[in-house]
């Protein structure tokens, strides 16, 4: 089985990034990511703190912003932040407060600086096939795939996970590049049957080590999404012991997907910009 390492694919995207943001900074623009923190939440305080370290090592300004927890408070500064022109690419982190909804939230976030895909328009113009940016975990999986030189045209695909952060928009990527996608959920009928036809199985259903080997058909791909945290610590959404006997190729958790997320977010944030 192909080991997947996303550490050093997000490497090589990383020196990419560099030579922008040196291309940038040569006509006076530095690349400039404003990432919003909600409410006072660890776990993504520390998500943070790793956009923050890779942002340092490529040459983009990475500025946090974090809040209390009033929803009115948020508004302003996402509002404030979308009229800031210092300011190329934005980020909400979750939780949010109150009854705020990601839609609501994600709507006053400009396209242009939408680096994570999280204003509807920015799926809407997706599935159209317009140019606009993917949720990064989402377009991760289809950088993996790429760089892997994984063959998509054709392909049956089975994405296990219905989110507009991942699942969705996973999938319209996928089609993009003229797969033959199947979405599965918590309802559909005998799962591993149907993620057992696929050539490649994209696990993006937040449920520790829920995809094992009867899933997996021999020689399949698996883009494991997860980051669940259990007392053994960090594990995906495959249980990558059982399926390594089977699979073709696995990315895994931690050291897969991750990596590749964060600097597609730079990357965003530097075409944002201008390069």
């Amino acid at each position: 089985m192909r080991l997947l390492d996303g550490r050093s694919m997000a490497a090589d995207i990383g020196r990419a990034v560099v030579d922008d943001v040196e291309r940038l900074a040569a006509t006076g623009v530095t690349p400039t990511l404003a990432v919003v923190l909600p409410t006072v939440d660890e776990a993504a305080r520390s998500y943070v703190r790793v956009i923050e370290r890779s942002a340092a090592k490529v040459g983009v300004a990475c500025a946090v912003h974090e809040l209390s927890g009033d929803p009115a408070q948020l508004i302003d500064t996402v509002d404030r932040l979308a009229g800031d022109p210092s300011v190329h690419g934005m980020i909400v982190q979750t939780p949010l407060p109150g009854a705020l909804t990601a839609a609501e939230v994600g709507a006053r976030v400009p396209v242009g600086k939408d680096v994570d895909g999280m204003n509807p328009l920015s799926l809407g113009q997706l599935a159209l096939g317009l140019p606009a940016f993917a949720p990064a975990t989402a377009a991760a999986v289809l950088e993996i795939l790429t760089r892997a030189e994984v063959p998509l045209a054709g392909a049956r695909a089975c994405v296990i996970g219905r989110s507009s952060v991942v699942g969705k928009p996973a999938a319209l990527l996928l089609l993009a590049e003229n797969a033959t996608v199947t979405v599965c959920h918590s309802r559909t009928k005998d799962l591993a049957a149907v993620a057992h036809e696929a050539d490649i199985v994209v696990a993006a259903v937040g449920r520790p080590k829920m995809v094992g080997s009867g899933y997996v058909r021999p020689g399949a791909v698996v883009i494991d999404v997860g980051t669940n945290w259990t007392d053994a610590g960090l594990v995906g959404d495959v249980d990558a012991d059982a399926v390594a006997s089977v699979a073709g190729a696995l990315t895994p958790v931690p050291g897969g997907v991750g990596p590749v997320t964060t600097m597609l977010l730079l990357r965003n944030t530097v075409r944002a910009a201008g390069a």
